[in-house]
């Protein structure tokens, strides 16, 4: 394999390997949009990841001689595979140099490494969860990356065609611009899910949702209302308390419309969060010495112009019956007040059409098609 040798981030010294790659794929690629090291790091910690009760994940570095040109992620979803029925080996966190001979090499370690626990698919880019990022973009690369989605070079895709990848899904997102006022269409339909179906909006407070309950129903409708999405499988108490615990201190309340029916029950909620992109290039995925600082500003000082709509979800026995226009009717005043321009969608499937299609009133750019590939073992 032209000297190269792949082996397990199973040290310090080769775990900094693992995280230092990033850097020079994308030095001079202004789209890229760093995580936080911090947070790749608690991903193989089963003290911060409480998916590794139910799954087998490792890293891998790929070396030309001394050199780190390479990275992947290989992941046994234990509960998914028993969901869906599969015997599935993802791959995840996939970066590599423009070389076929690095891009095999890092493709075989994990197809050998799932075959010995008994695997006959490899599949992704996929992380442990639903919640993980996911899909390896395919087109607009042009376009600015996010917190929330993978960004990659133009020459991943292709590589992993000649190597026998072929499609499994793909992913679009939303984006839209921020109109001045909320749409006929949403507010007519708003008026009937308030006076006919007796369902309200509701905000509540990081206390509530941390202390107060409200934690517990929300992810207990995520797992609802995802359970037939492609690759989902349910996350546990101790998932559910570890995401609340990261990504609720970094939420503007104002910004995550709950939506309750008469009898108090939640059946439907959006998350919405100001763009961090900026501050995550400014720190390059660092929080020391000044990552906080950067991070701090664009959240509370001085927003960056956009937000990325986390996710919606909706109670299945509530779906068609107006709690998007809900959502759509309470926030849309709010980015005005607040200087919110723009808005962009996480992925959703291409083929859910009932999703894809509420956002037809905004006039919607549909961009980065992203893909999950999968190949038989």
């Amino acid at each position: 394999m032209n000297d190269i040798t792949v082996v397990k981030a199973d040290s310090k010294e080769r775990l900094n390997d693992f995280l230092s790659i990033p850097d020079s794929i994308y030095r001079e690629i202004p789209q890229y949009v760093p995580d936080f090291e911090s947070d790749v790091r608690a991903l193989f910690d089963p003290k911060k990841n409480a998916g590794l009760e139910f799954s087998a994940v490792q890293p891998f570095v790929a070396y030309r001689g001394a050199e780190p040109v390479g990275r992947i992620v290989g992941v046994v979803n234990r509960k998914a595979n028993a969901t869906w029925g599969t015997r599935v080996v993802r791959f995840s966190m996939i970066e590599f140099i423009d070389d076929g001979a690095v891009a095999r090499a890092l493709f075989q370690t994990v197809e050998e490494w799932g075959r010995a626990q008994g695997m006959t698919t490899l599949q992704g880019p996929m992380g442990i969860t639903d919640f993980d990022k996911e899909g390896m973009l395919v087109e607009d690369f042009q376009l600015m990356g996010s917190m929330t989605a993978y960004y990659n070079p133009d020459y991943y895709p292709k590589h992993l065609e000649r190597l026998g990848f072929e499609k499994e899904v793909d992913w679009l997102q939303v984006r839209i611009n921020i109109p001045a006022e909320v749409p006929a269409k949403y507010a007519r339909v708003a008026d009937y899910a308030r006076t006919s179906v007796g369902l309200r909006v509701k905000k509540v407070s990081h206390r509530a949702v941390l202390r107060g309950g409200y934690g517990q129903k929300i992810f207990d409708l995520l797992n609802q209302s995802y359970a037939p999405i492609f690759g989902f499988s349910a996350l546990s108490d101790k998932q559910a308390r570890s995401f609340l615990l990261k990504y609720v201190p970094l939420l503007d309340m104002d910004l995550v419309p709950l939506v309750e029916n008469e009898q108090g029950e939640l059946v439907g909620i959006a998350v919405t969060l100001p763009s961090l992109a900026g501050a995550l290039q400014k720190s390059r995925g660092r929080l020391l010495p000044w990552g906080w600082f950067h991070l701090l500003r664009s959240m509370w000082l001085r927003n960056e112009g956009s937000v990325e709509m986390l996710l919606v979800a909706v109670r299945p026995d509530y779906q068609g019956l107006g709690v998007n226009a809900l959502f759509f009717d309470d926030l849309i005043p709010i980015y005005n007040k607040k200087g919110i321009q723009w808005a962009e969608t996480g992925p959703q499937l291409e083929d859910n059409v009932r999703e894809l299609s509420q956002w037809k009133p905004l006039k919607p750019e549909f961009v980065k098609r992203r893909r999950c590939f999968r190949k038989e073992l």
